[in-house]
């Protein structure tokens, strides 16, 4: 059986404009290859936006290290729309559509998901800007674009710092110190079991945890009780994904508070989660 992995064209090895943290996608097609093959699976990598594939002949196709979808959205959305309608397509079009826009936290709120208190601005002026920090009462926030990932166009800003220029629509969050002292805590779930988790920090001197930015992760045995929180944003949605990387941070009561549910391009850890593509393989041809 043939299985198109959706790479793009910034993280698919041989292109001249490689994105530094492409290495991640090596690292996921090194575990996900062999495993695959064991089960009769062969896995062949694609851009999202390549033209002229016949979609129709592959069994199914994976959405993965499609890293460059937040600059072309309705683009992106639709592609994935035309393939699904040829092909089996994991995670479905319209759980992608729907988890591109980060107003997705909003749905998952109302269904009963801890977040961090957050504006959305979807005009980002300087008064707005300065204002947010009275209306969030802190003088420390991270200003993040509503259509993004991996920390591109994100600000941090103290009170009374210059103002930068978003020309994208932006949520704003207070920044919770957890981030640098504890770390993002990520639980790797296929078909909606826990297949591994980890401890994402940042750099010293920093507070991003991506790769790009010097961040490094560490394995983690996850608490009975955590789990339970990471297990709940999943049962919340109208779907079980196929996979997906639950994001979450230390609230100061010790409960966890969810920062992002990804469901379209997760970078999924495969160095601390041993035998996650031989899980996300059978997970995959129970599918089909």
């Amino acid at each position: 059986m043939n299985i198109a992995y959706l790479a793009s064209k910034v993280t698919l090895p041989g292109s001249t404009k490689r994105r530094s943290d492409a290495f991640e996608h090596d690292y996921t097609l090194a575990e996900l290859r062999p495993a695959f093959a064991a089960r009769g699976l062969e896995l062949v990598e694609l851009s999202w936006d390549e033209d002229g594939v016949d979609w129709s002949g592959f069994d199914a196709a994976l959405v993965g290290t499609t890293w460059d979808y937040w600059d072309r959205q309705a683009e992106f959305i639709d592609r994935l729309a035309a393939i699904e309608r040829r092909t089996r397509l994991f995670n479905s079009a319209a759980l992608v559509a729907w988890n591109t826009h980060k107003g997705y936290l909003k749905d998952l709120e109302a269904r009963g998901a801890r977040l961090i208190p957050t504006l959305w601005l979807d005009a980002v002026t300087e008064a707005s800007a300065r204002d947010a920090f009275d209306r969030l009462g802190t003088d420390d926030l991270v200003f993040k674009r509503q259509v993004g990932a991996g920390a591109d166009g994100q600000h941090r800003l103290k009170r009374g710092d210059p103002i930068p220029g978003m020309p994208h629509p932006m949520m704003v969050q207070p920044f919770l110190p957890a981030i640098a002292e504890e770390g993002e805590i990520s639980f790797v779930m296929v078909d909606g079991a826990l297949s591994h988790a980890l401890v994402k920090r940042p750099a010293k001197g920093d507070y991003r945890i991506q790769s790009a930015y010097g961040g490094f992760e560490i394995p983690l045995e996850p608490s009975a009780e955590d789990l339970a929180a990471a297990k709940s944003v999943i049962t919340a949605l109208d779907e079980t994904p196929l996979y997906a990387r639950v994001d979450m941070l230390r609230a100061e009561d010790g409960g966890l508070l969810l920062m992002e549910l990804e469901l379209i391009e997760p970078y999924l850890y495969p160095l601390q989660g041993e035998g996650l593509g031989a899980r996300l393989a059978a997970a995959l041809l129970a599918r089909l």
